[in-house]
């Protein structure tokens, strides 16, 4: 099957963005670029003006299968992730059971290539059941084709332990992927600690509980050589750690998401469980500092965080409510209307941070668009306007801080190894 993609506006460093191209796709590849190419014999998609992205890379996703199916599955997620222009997807090790060995790979690999729409790419837990108390089998997994280390949300206490994860790590150059949160800090908190949590009467997470890890992180990488990335920052404090450590040559990166450089915790007034999110949104201040960081490289990577929940367990009083966001749909939408729209960074810059960025982490194929490259593409409308419905989304967690917001980034198509997703 041949198809064309034609009249795109292609964002890349090789075209100029401001032409209209022609893509043609043959056997999963992109196999001719240009202007008004021949499209006989072919399948034909009209554009009129999209613009043509290389294929976002989500690296923090919570897809819950095997164990957590009732919240969200591999088909619902990977539908979701089209919808929102993800042509890849990785998958958080903490699952029942748990991505700890080789079976469980085997399991949601093999599962992905029958019911997924995109590229789904498990993460192995660096302990057993993501308890932080063993190492996994790290060695079997990386056989059988994880691309990283996580325990997901889980933050592990055992310092020597991780000390001993990171130096094993360096034995199959594998990306270390750490949550922090020392929860002898955070405890039972829901809501950012300050001013807010005092006056809505609700158990505050302090700053430093996310800090003093992220400290400790940095000084094991520093010294051992592994390769860090910290997920789900999300204070002023954690991106200056980082931004002085990559000045060092530390080898560090690290990832945010579009909840915390959008709201804050002036959000949870009214107790609104759709902004309970772990970590959890933080001051006005600490969202600026997110911004920079992203603007000036110390954020490397912009992630969807999604973190499906059901909607009983939103429907709580705030302090029993479960933890969540559902962002595969919104991620790009939001992370465009926020940083591009409003002048903070370009397109091409949020494009790296959302794929290039994640594919060079991760130690993945080239991702981008040219002849010869795997067709992996996501086609977006950023003239237009439209409105978050989170009941149409395809994800089973039918949610959203966003519902009713308006937005710009709509993505049209998703392109995932040469099949076009509507």
């Amino acid at each position: 099957m041949v198809d064309v993609l034609k009249n795109l506006h292609i964002v890349s460093d090789d075209y100029d963005i401001e032409k209209l191209y022609d893509i043609r796709i043959e056997n999963g590849y992109i196999c001719e670029i240009g202007e008004n190419i021949d499209i006989s014999n072919s399948y034909v998609v009209e554009c009129n003006g999209l613009f043509a992205i290389s294929g976002l890379i989500d690296m923090n996703c919570c897809i819950g299968d095997p164990g957590f199916e009732h919240i969200e599955d591999i088909e619902t997620a990977s539908m979701s992730a089209s919808k929102g222009g993800f042509t890849t997807l990785t998958c958080q090790p903490s699952t029942n059971p748990a991505i700890d060995n080789k079976a469980v790979v085997d399991y949601v690999i093999s599962k992905s290539g029958v019911y997924s729409l995109v590229n789904i790419l498990p993460y192995g837990s660096m302990t057993m059941g993501c308890l932080g108390k063993e190492i996994s089998e790290i060695g079997e997994m990386y056989k059988m084709g994880i691309v990283a280390l996580s325990d997901g949300g889980n933050s592990i206490k055992d310092t020597g332990l991780l000390r001993n994860i990171f130096k094993y790590s360096k034995i199959f150059d594998l990306p270390v992927i750490t949550r922090c949160d020392d929860t002898n800090i955070s405890g039972g908190g829901v809501m950012n600690e300050g001013y807010m949590s005092t006056l809505l009467g609700l158990k505050g997470i302090p700053k430093e509980a996310e800090e003093i890890v992220v400290a400790r992180d940095i000084v094991l990488a520093e010294r051992t050589g592994a390769r860090l990335h910290i997920s789900a920052v999300s204070t002023e404090g954690s991106v200056q750690l980082i931004r002085e450590a990559k000045k060092r040559g530390v080898n560090v990166t690290c990832e945010t998401s579009p909840q915390y450089f959008t709201f804050t915790e002036e959000s949870v007034k009214g107790y609104n469980t759709l902004f309970k999110v772990k970590p959890p949104l933080r001051t006005d201040r600490d969202r600026k500092s997110i911004v920079e960081g992203i603007k000036d490289g110390t954020i490397d990577v912009i992630s969807s965080l999604h973190t499906p929940a059901t909607a009983d367990g939103k429907d709580e009083v705030f302090d029993s409510a479960e933890w969540g966001i559902s962002n595969l749909e919104t991620a790009f939408p939001v992370s465009y209307t926020y940083l591009v729209e409003t002048g903070e960074i370009t397109l091409e810059s949020l494009v790296e941070k959302m794929s290039i960025n994640p594919a060079k982490i991760l130690k993945l194929e080239k991702n981008c668009i040219n002849v010869g490259a795997k067709a992996n593409m996501t086609i977006v409308d950023i003239e237009n306007s439209f409105t978050v419905d989170s009941e149409k989304f395809y994800s089973k967690a039918k949610f959203s801080p966003y519902d009713g917001m308006s937005l710009k980034g709509d993505v049209k198509y998703t392109v995932v190894n040469g099949k076009i997703i509507c």
